[in-house]
Protein backbone atom coordinates (compact mmCIF):
# COMPACT_ATOMS: atom_id res chain seq x y z
CA UNK A 1 0.00 0.00 0.00
CA UNK A 2 1.65 3.65 -0.92
CA UNK A 3 1.92 5.91 2.03
CA UNK A 4 2.05 9.60 1.71
CA UNK A 5 4.57 11.80 3.67
CA UNK A 6 4.32 14.63 5.74
CA UNK A 7 4.02 17.32 3.37
CA UNK A 8 1.04 18.66 2.51
CA UNK A 9 -0.92 17.10 0.16
CA UNK A 10 -1.84 19.36 -3.65
CA UNK A 11 -5.05 20.64 -4.29
CA UNK A 12 -7.09 18.79 -6.61
CA UNK A 13 -9.54 20.34 -8.99
CA UNK A 14 -12.87 20.27 -7.65
CA UNK A 15 -15.09 17.70 -9.87
CA UNK A 16 -17.41 19.01 -12.07
CA UNK A 17 -21.11 18.01 -11.00
CA UNK A 18 -22.94 16.30 -13.52
CA UNK A 19 -26.85 16.25 -12.93
CA UNK A 20 -28.67 12.73 -14.14
CA UNK A 21 -32.06 12.63 -14.38
CA UNK A 22 -33.94 9.40 -14.70
CA UNK A 23 -35.61 8.16 -18.29
CA UNK A 24 -38.44 5.38 -18.03
CA UNK A 25 -38.57 3.14 -20.52
CA UNK A 26 -41.84 4.64 -21.42
CA UNK A 27 -40.40 8.13 -22.03
CA UNK A 28 -37.66 6.57 -24.32
CA UNK A 29 -40.09 4.64 -26.46
CA UNK A 30 -42.73 7.38 -26.97
CA UNK A 31 -39.19 9.55 -27.96
CA UNK A 32 -38.42 7.45 -30.33
CA UNK A 33 -42.21 7.37 -32.14
CA UNK A 34 -41.69 11.10 -32.12
CA UNK A 35 -38.34 10.91 -34.17
CA UNK A 36 -39.34 8.22 -36.16
CA UNK A 37 -42.45 10.50 -37.26
CA UNK A 38 -40.35 12.98 -37.98
CA UNK A 39 -38.16 11.26 -40.53
CA UNK A 40 -41.21 9.28 -41.94
CA UNK A 41 -42.55 12.66 -42.04
CA UNK A 42 -39.62 14.46 -44.06
CA UNK A 43 -39.31 11.59 -46.41
CA UNK A 44 -43.06 11.56 -46.94
CA UNK A 45 -42.54 15.80 -47.69
CA UNK A 46 -39.83 14.64 -50.30
CA UNK A 47 -42.21 12.29 -52.14
CA UNK A 48 -44.70 15.18 -52.36
CA UNK A 49 -42.44 17.67 -53.57
CA UNK A 50 -41.35 15.19 -56.08
CA UNK A 51 -44.91 14.58 -57.53
CA UNK A 52 -45.57 18.04 -57.41
CA UNK A 53 -42.40 19.50 -59.27
CA UNK A 54 -42.49 16.43 -61.76
CA UNK A 55 -41.95 17.05 -65.39
CA UNK A 56 -41.63 21.07 -64.62
CA UNK A 57 -38.40 22.88 -65.88
CA UNK A 58 -36.82 25.84 -64.70
CA UNK A 59 -36.26 26.64 -61.07
CA UNK A 60 -38.62 23.14 -60.34
CA UNK A 61 -36.24 21.40 -61.78
CA UNK A 62 -33.39 21.86 -59.38
CA UNK A 63 -36.38 21.33 -56.66
CA UNK A 64 -37.67 17.93 -58.38
CA UNK A 65 -33.92 16.51 -58.45
CA UNK A 66 -32.94 17.72 -54.58
CA UNK A 67 -36.14 16.01 -53.55
CA UNK A 68 -35.55 12.72 -56.02
CA UNK A 69 -32.57 12.66 -54.00
CA UNK A 70 -33.26 13.42 -51.01
CA UNK A 71 -35.98 10.61 -51.10
CA UNK A 72 -33.17 8.11 -52.18
CA UNK A 73 -30.99 9.31 -49.04
CA UNK A 74 -34.02 8.95 -46.75
CA UNK A 75 -34.95 5.17 -47.93
CA UNK A 76 -31.17 4.32 -48.15
CA UNK A 77 -31.04 5.52 -44.46
CA UNK A 78 -34.15 4.00 -42.86
CA UNK A 79 -33.06 0.55 -44.29
CA UNK A 80 -29.18 0.82 -42.78
CA UNK A 81 -31.17 1.79 -39.29
CA UNK A 82 -33.64 -0.71 -39.78
CA UNK A 83 -31.20 -3.36 -40.90
CA UNK A 84 -29.56 -2.76 -36.95
CA UNK A 85 -32.79 -4.18 -35.24
CA UNK A 86 -34.53 -6.15 -37.63
CA UNK A 87 -35.31 -7.32 -40.93
CA UNK A 88 -36.55 -4.48 -43.54
CA UNK A 89 -40.49 -5.24 -44.54
CA UNK A 90 -39.72 -8.63 -42.58
CA UNK A 91 -37.29 -9.71 -45.90
CA UNK A 92 -35.05 -11.81 -44.72
CA UNK A 93 -32.13 -10.16 -46.71
CA UNK A 94 -28.56 -10.82 -45.82
CA UNK A 95 -26.52 -9.07 -43.28
CA UNK A 96 -29.80 -7.37 -41.86
CA UNK A 97 -31.28 -7.69 -38.25
CA UNK A 98 -27.31 -7.24 -36.83
CA UNK A 99 -28.42 -7.25 -33.13
CA UNK A 100 -30.61 -10.22 -32.99
CA UNK A 101 -28.06 -12.65 -35.37
CA UNK A 102 -24.93 -11.14 -33.26
CA UNK A 103 -26.14 -10.20 -29.49
CA UNK A 104 -23.56 -12.21 -27.92
CA UNK A 105 -20.87 -10.97 -29.41
CA UNK A 106 -21.87 -7.75 -28.98
CA UNK A 107 -22.28 -8.40 -25.12
CA UNK A 108 -18.39 -9.40 -25.19
CA UNK A 109 -17.14 -6.44 -26.87
CA UNK A 110 -19.28 -4.74 -24.50
CA UNK A 111 -18.14 -6.66 -21.32
CA UNK A 112 -14.41 -6.04 -23.29
CA UNK A 113 -15.23 -2.48 -23.85
CA UNK A 114 -16.02 -1.67 -20.05
CA UNK A 115 -12.97 -3.73 -18.78
CA UNK A 116 -10.26 -2.34 -21.01
CA UNK A 117 -11.68 1.32 -20.76
CA UNK A 118 -13.27 1.96 -17.19
CA UNK A 119 -11.99 -0.75 -14.81
CA UNK A 120 -8.34 0.26 -15.37
CA UNK A 121 -5.99 0.46 -11.92
CA UNK A 122 -5.31 4.27 -13.21
CA UNK A 123 -8.95 5.31 -14.01
CA UNK A 124 -10.22 3.57 -10.88
CA UNK A 125 -7.09 5.65 -8.61
CA UNK A 126 -7.66 8.71 -10.71
CA UNK A 127 -11.20 8.97 -9.65
CA UNK A 128 -11.40 7.85 -5.84
CA UNK A 129 -8.55 10.07 -4.78
CA UNK A 130 -10.13 13.08 -7.31
CA UNK A 131 -13.93 12.12 -5.26
CA UNK A 132 -11.99 13.51 -2.20
CA UNK A 133 -14.07 10.42 0.00
CA UNK A 134 -12.58 10.97 3.21
CA UNK A 135 -12.87 14.35 3.37
CA UNK A 136 -16.56 14.40 2.36
CA UNK A 137 -16.94 11.53 5.09
CA UNK A 138 -15.50 13.92 7.68
CA UNK A 139 -17.54 16.60 7.07
CA UNK A 140 -20.36 14.60 6.86
CA UNK A 141 -19.97 12.81 10.21
CA UNK A 142 -18.65 15.78 12.02
CA UNK A 143 -22.32 16.66 11.83
CA UNK A 144 -24.56 15.65 15.08
CA UNK A 145 -27.58 14.85 13.12
CA UNK A 146 -25.54 12.82 10.74
CA UNK A 147 -23.73 10.54 13.42
CA UNK A 148 -27.21 9.98 15.23
CA UNK A 149 -28.37 8.90 11.72
CA UNK A 150 -25.38 6.44 11.35
CA UNK A 151 -25.73 5.00 14.84
CA UNK A 152 -29.60 5.05 14.40
CA UNK A 153 -29.34 3.05 11.24
CA UNK A 154 -26.89 0.82 12.57
CA UNK A 155 -28.36 -0.42 16.09
CA UNK A 156 -30.40 -2.22 15.12
CA UNK A 157 -28.89 -4.31 12.53
CA UNK A 158 -26.47 -4.78 15.63
CA UNK A 159 -29.15 -6.09 18.12
CA UNK A 160 -30.12 -8.75 15.19
CA UNK A 161 -26.30 -9.56 15.05
CA UNK A 162 -25.95 -10.10 18.75
CA UNK A 163 -29.46 -11.28 19.43
CA UNK A 164 -29.12 -14.34 17.43
CA UNK A 165 -26.23 -15.66 19.81
CA UNK A 166 -28.16 -17.75 22.20
CA UNK A 167 -27.46 -19.41 25.31
CA UNK A 168 -27.48 -22.46 23.10
CA UNK A 169 -24.95 -21.38 20.56
CA UNK A 170 -22.78 -19.49 23.64
CA UNK A 171 -22.69 -22.66 25.22
CA UNK A 172 -21.24 -24.89 21.81
CA UNK A 173 -18.47 -21.85 21.59
CA UNK A 174 -17.30 -22.11 24.89
CA UNK A 175 -17.46 -26.00 25.20
CA UNK A 176 -16.70 -27.06 21.50
CA UNK A 177 -14.14 -24.26 20.41
CA UNK A 178 -12.69 -22.31 23.32
CA UNK A 179 -11.82 -25.19 26.03
CA UNK A 180 -10.48 -26.87 23.32
CA UNK A 181 -8.69 -24.48 21.74
CA UNK A 182 -6.94 -23.21 25.75
CA UNK A 183 -6.56 -27.09 25.96
CA UNK A 184 -4.06 -27.97 22.87
CA UNK A 185 -2.39 -24.95 23.23
CA UNK A 186 0.77 -24.55 26.02
CA UNK A 187 -0.33 -20.84 27.54
CA UNK A 188 3.05 -21.24 29.80
CA UNK A 189 4.89 -19.57 28.13
CA UNK A 190 2.79 -16.95 27.14
CA UNK A 191 1.64 -16.62 30.24
CA UNK A 192 5.21 -16.19 31.53
CA UNK A 193 6.07 -13.37 28.89
CA UNK A 194 2.84 -11.27 29.42
CA UNK A 195 3.62 -11.55 33.49
CA UNK A 196 6.92 -10.38 32.15
CA UNK A 197 5.91 -7.40 30.56
CA UNK A 198 3.03 -6.79 33.51
CA UNK A 199 6.67 -6.85 36.06
CA UNK A 200 8.75 -4.86 33.70
CA UNK A 201 5.84 -1.88 33.26
CA UNK A 202 4.21 -2.08 36.49
CA UNK A 203 1.16 -2.14 35.60
CA UNK A 204 0.60 -4.73 38.92
CA UNK A 205 1.30 -1.89 41.22
CA UNK A 206 -2.20 -1.03 41.14
CA UNK A 207 -3.78 -4.22 42.16
CA UNK A 208 -0.60 -4.49 45.31
CA UNK A 209 -1.79 -1.25 46.21
CA UNK A 210 -5.36 -2.15 46.80
CA UNK A 211 -4.51 -5.42 48.32
CA UNK A 212 -2.35 -3.31 50.58
CA UNK A 213 -4.93 -0.79 51.60
CA UNK A 214 -7.28 -3.86 51.78
CA UNK A 215 -4.94 -5.75 54.49
CA UNK A 216 -4.35 -2.75 56.60
CA UNK A 217 -8.48 -2.09 56.41
CA UNK A 218 -9.61 -5.41 57.95
CA UNK A 219 -6.95 -5.69 59.89
CA UNK A 220 -8.32 -2.35 61.53
CA UNK A 221 -11.52 -3.34 62.00
CA UNK A 222 -11.07 -6.65 62.90
CA UNK A 223 -8.87 -6.04 65.91
CA UNK A 224 -10.68 -8.35 67.99
CA UNK A 225 -10.55 -11.66 65.54
CA UNK A 226 -6.92 -10.92 65.10
CA UNK A 227 -5.96 -10.90 68.39
CA UNK A 228 -8.03 -13.91 69.32
CA UNK A 229 -6.32 -15.88 66.50
CA UNK A 230 -3.06 -14.58 68.12
CA UNK A 231 -4.30 -16.04 71.89
CA UNK A 232 -5.28 -19.10 70.44
CA UNK A 233 -1.51 -19.81 70.05
CA UNK A 234 -0.53 -18.48 73.05
CA UNK A 235 1.14 -21.46 75.58
CA UNK A 236 -1.29 -22.37 78.42
CA UNK A 237 1.06 -22.16 81.30
CA UNK A 238 1.64 -18.52 80.88
CA UNK A 239 -0.65 -16.01 83.03
CA UNK A 240 -3.32 -13.97 81.29
CA UNK A 241 -2.03 -10.79 81.88
CA UNK A 242 0.91 -11.54 79.82
CA UNK A 243 -0.72 -13.04 77.27
CA UNK A 244 -3.11 -10.57 76.38
CA UNK A 245 -0.05 -7.77 76.56
CA UNK A 246 1.99 -10.24 73.92
CA UNK A 247 -1.34 -10.33 71.94
CA UNK A 248 -1.85 -6.99 71.84
CA UNK A 249 1.65 -6.20 70.83
CA UNK A 250 1.61 -7.98 68.37
CA UNK A 251 -1.24 -7.12 66.24
CA UNK A 252 0.08 -3.66 66.60
CA UNK A 253 3.02 -4.53 64.88
CA UNK A 254 1.41 -6.46 62.56
CA UNK A 255 -1.12 -3.53 62.11
CA UNK A 256 1.93 -0.68 61.88
CA UNK A 257 3.58 -3.68 59.11
CA UNK A 258 0.79 -3.36 56.81
CA UNK A 259 0.33 0.27 57.10
CA UNK A 260 4.06 0.71 56.51
CA UNK A 261 3.37 -1.52 52.84
CA UNK A 262 0.03 0.50 52.43
CA UNK A 263 2.22 3.83 52.27
CA UNK A 264 5.69 2.93 51.34
CA UNK A 265 6.06 1.97 47.48
CA UNK A 266 9.42 1.11 47.91
CA UNK A 267 8.59 -1.31 51.02
CA UNK A 268 10.97 -4.93 51.25
CA UNK A 269 8.01 -6.79 50.70
CA UNK A 270 6.35 -4.70 48.01
CA UNK A 271 10.51 -5.57 46.39
CA UNK A 272 9.62 -9.18 47.43
CA UNK A 273 6.40 -9.22 45.02
CA UNK A 274 8.12 -7.99 42.38
CA UNK A 275 11.21 -10.42 42.31
CA UNK A 276 8.94 -13.14 42.83
CA UNK A 277 6.72 -12.33 40.17
CA UNK A 278 9.65 -11.95 37.62
CA UNK A 279 11.25 -15.13 38.59
CA UNK A 280 7.79 -17.22 38.37
CA UNK A 281 7.55 -14.94 34.80
CA UNK A 282 10.83 -16.43 33.81
CA UNK A 283 10.42 -19.91 35.23
CA UNK A 284 7.34 -19.72 32.99
CA UNK A 285 9.14 -19.23 29.78
CA UNK A 286 12.45 -21.31 30.88
CA UNK A 287 12.04 -23.96 33.40
CA UNK A 288 10.19 -27.48 32.16
CA UNK A 289 8.92 -28.08 35.88
CA UNK A 290 7.35 -24.74 36.29
CA UNK A 291 5.57 -24.68 33.27
CA UNK A 292 4.77 -28.69 33.65
CA UNK A 293 3.41 -27.93 36.99
CA UNK A 294 1.36 -24.49 35.45
CA UNK A 295 -0.14 -26.55 32.66
CA UNK A 296 -1.19 -29.04 35.06
CA UNK A 297 -3.42 -26.03 36.99
CA UNK A 298 -4.54 -25.63 33.73
CA UNK A 299 -6.41 -28.59 33.16
CA UNK A 300 -7.66 -28.87 36.44
CA UNK A 301 -9.15 -25.79 36.03
CA UNK A 302 -10.18 -26.54 32.89
CA UNK A 303 -11.96 -29.58 34.37
CA UNK A 304 -13.90 -27.84 36.22
CA UNK A 305 -17.66 -27.86 35.13
CA UNK A 306 -17.98 -24.63 36.99
CA UNK A 307 -15.76 -23.38 33.88
CA UNK A 308 -17.98 -23.71 31.29
CA UNK A 309 -21.05 -22.29 33.51
CA UNK A 310 -19.70 -19.33 34.54
CA UNK A 311 -18.13 -18.77 30.62
CA UNK A 312 -21.91 -18.99 29.30
CA UNK A 313 -23.55 -17.00 32.07
CA UNK A 314 -20.67 -13.92 31.51
CA UNK A 315 -21.78 -14.36 28.25
CA UNK A 316 -25.25 -14.07 28.24
CA UNK A 317 -24.49 -11.04 31.13
CA UNK A 318 -22.26 -9.11 28.33
CA UNK A 319 -25.38 -10.20 25.62
CA UNK A 320 -28.27 -8.96 27.64
CA UNK A 321 -26.38 -5.37 28.41
CA UNK A 322 -25.54 -4.45 25.07
CA UNK A 323 -28.66 -5.48 23.82
CA UNK A 324 -30.10 -3.13 26.66
CA UNK A 325 -27.62 -0.61 25.75
CA UNK A 326 -29.01 -0.97 22.13
CA UNK A 327 -32.16 -0.27 22.76
CA UNK A 328 -32.06 2.89 24.53
CA UNK A 329 -31.60 6.08 22.23
CA UNK A 330 -30.01 8.18 25.26
CA UNK A 331 -28.13 5.39 26.63
CA UNK A 332 -24.01 5.66 27.31
CA UNK A 333 -23.24 2.82 24.32
CA UNK A 334 -25.66 4.68 21.82
CA UNK A 335 -24.46 8.04 23.25
CA UNK A 336 -20.28 7.28 23.16
CA UNK A 337 -20.56 5.49 19.50
CA UNK A 338 -22.42 9.12 18.24
CA UNK A 339 -19.65 10.93 19.76
CA UNK A 340 -16.71 8.26 18.69
CA UNK A 341 -17.80 8.89 15.15
CA UNK A 342 -18.06 12.96 15.49
CA UNK A 343 -14.59 12.92 16.67
CA UNK A 344 -13.64 10.75 13.81
CA UNK A 345 -14.98 13.23 11.46
CA UNK A 346 -13.51 16.16 12.85
CA UNK A 347 -9.84 14.26 12.92
CA UNK A 348 -10.83 13.06 9.11
CA UNK A 349 -11.05 17.08 8.43
CA UNK A 350 -8.10 18.05 10.44
CA UNK A 351 -6.23 15.66 9.79
CA UNK A 352 -4.91 15.87 6.15
CA UNK A 353 -1.78 13.04 6.57
CA UNK A 354 -4.16 11.13 8.25
CA UNK A 355 -6.94 11.63 5.34
CA UNK A 356 -4.33 10.65 2.52
CA UNK A 357 -3.22 7.42 4.35
CA UNK A 358 -6.62 6.57 3.93
CA UNK A 359 -7.80 7.75 0.50
CA UNK A 360 -4.63 5.90 -0.70
CA UNK A 361 -5.90 2.70 1.14
CA UNK A 362 -9.18 3.07 -0.23
CA UNK A 363 -7.92 3.55 -3.60
CA UNK A 364 -5.84 0.57 -3.33
CA UNK A 365 -8.13 -1.47 -1.66
CA UNK A 366 -10.62 -1.15 -4.73
CA UNK A 367 -8.20 -1.34 -6.81
CA UNK A 368 -6.68 -4.89 -6.08
CA UNK A 369 -10.78 -5.52 -5.21
CA UNK A 370 -11.45 -5.09 -9.04
CA UNK A 371 -8.25 -6.62 -10.49
CA UNK A 372 -9.41 -9.85 -8.28
CA UNK A 373 -12.85 -9.72 -9.00
CA UNK A 374 -13.41 -7.53 -11.95
CA UNK A 375 -13.93 -10.36 -14.60
CA UNK A 376 -16.42 -11.70 -12.39
CA UNK A 377 -18.45 -7.63 -12.36
CA UNK A 378 -18.00 -7.60 -16.24
CA UNK A 379 -19.25 -11.04 -16.91
CA UNK A 380 -22.76 -10.10 -15.63
CA UNK A 381 -22.87 -7.40 -18.94
CA UNK A 382 -21.99 -10.76 -21.39
CA UNK A 383 -24.07 -13.36 -18.73
CA UNK A 384 -26.91 -10.93 -18.98
CA UNK A 385 -26.99 -10.29 -22.51
CA UNK A 386 -26.64 -14.35 -23.44
CA UNK A 387 -29.74 -14.63 -21.27
CA UNK A 388 -32.04 -12.03 -23.32
CA UNK A 389 -33.97 -13.43 -25.81
CA UNK A 390 -32.91 -12.00 -29.65
CA UNK A 391 -36.06 -9.99 -29.98
CA UNK A 392 -35.70 -9.05 -26.61
CA UNK A 393 -32.03 -7.52 -26.81
CA UNK A 394 -32.99 -6.03 -29.97
CA UNK A 395 -36.24 -4.14 -28.73
CA UNK A 396 -33.67 -3.24 -25.26
CA UNK A 397 -31.37 -1.94 -27.40
CA UNK A 398 -33.41 0.09 -30.03
CA UNK A 399 -35.35 1.47 -27.44
CA UNK A 400 -31.74 3.01 -25.77
CA UNK A 401 -30.11 4.30 -29.11
CA UNK A 402 -32.90 4.34 -31.81
CA UNK A 403 -33.74 7.94 -30.94
CA UNK A 404 -30.46 9.01 -31.68
CA UNK A 405 -30.45 6.86 -34.54
CA UNK A 406 -33.18 8.64 -36.83
CA UNK A 407 -31.24 11.88 -36.91
CA UNK A 408 -28.87 9.56 -39.16
CA UNK A 409 -32.54 9.14 -41.27
CA UNK A 410 -32.70 13.23 -40.90
CA UNK A 411 -28.96 13.74 -42.17
CA UNK A 412 -29.45 10.88 -44.96
CA UNK A 413 -32.42 12.99 -46.64
CA UNK A 414 -30.72 16.85 -46.36
CA UNK A 415 -28.12 15.37 -47.57
CA UNK A 416 -29.40 13.08 -50.42
CA UNK A 417 -31.00 16.09 -51.29
CA UNK A 418 -28.34 18.36 -51.57
CA UNK A 419 -26.15 15.92 -53.20
CA UNK A 420 -29.07 15.32 -55.92
CA UNK A 421 -28.92 19.06 -56.38
CA UNK A 422 -25.40 19.32 -56.78
CA UNK A 423 -25.47 16.82 -59.79
CA UNK A 424 -28.22 17.96 -61.49
CA UNK A 425 -26.81 21.36 -61.14
CA UNK A 426 -23.25 20.11 -62.57
CA UNK A 427 -25.30 18.30 -65.55
CA UNK A 428 -27.16 21.70 -66.22
CA UNK A 429 -23.73 23.27 -67.11
CA UNK A 430 -22.33 20.06 -68.79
Amino acid sequence: MTLTTGRAEPPRAPATPVTRTSVTDEERRAGLRRMRAVATGLLVLMAVVYVLTHGREGFWGYVNAASEAGMVGAIADWFAVVALFRHPLGIPIPHTALVRRRKDELGDSLEQFVSDNFLTPEVLREKILDARVMLRLGDWLAEPENAQRVVTEASPFLRRLVDRVDERELRSLVDNVLIPRVRREDLSPLAGHLLERVVDEGAHHGLVDLGARELHAWLALHQDEVEAIVRSRAPQWAPTWVNDQVTRRVYQEVLRWARDIKDDPHHNVRAAIDSYLAELGRDLQDDPRTAERFERLKERLLDHPQVSDTAVRLGETLRSSILEALDDPAGHLRTRMETELRAFGRRLQDDAELRARLEEWTADTVVALVARYGPELTSVISGTIRRWDAAEASDKIELHVGRDLQFIRLNGTVVGALVGLVIHTVSQFL
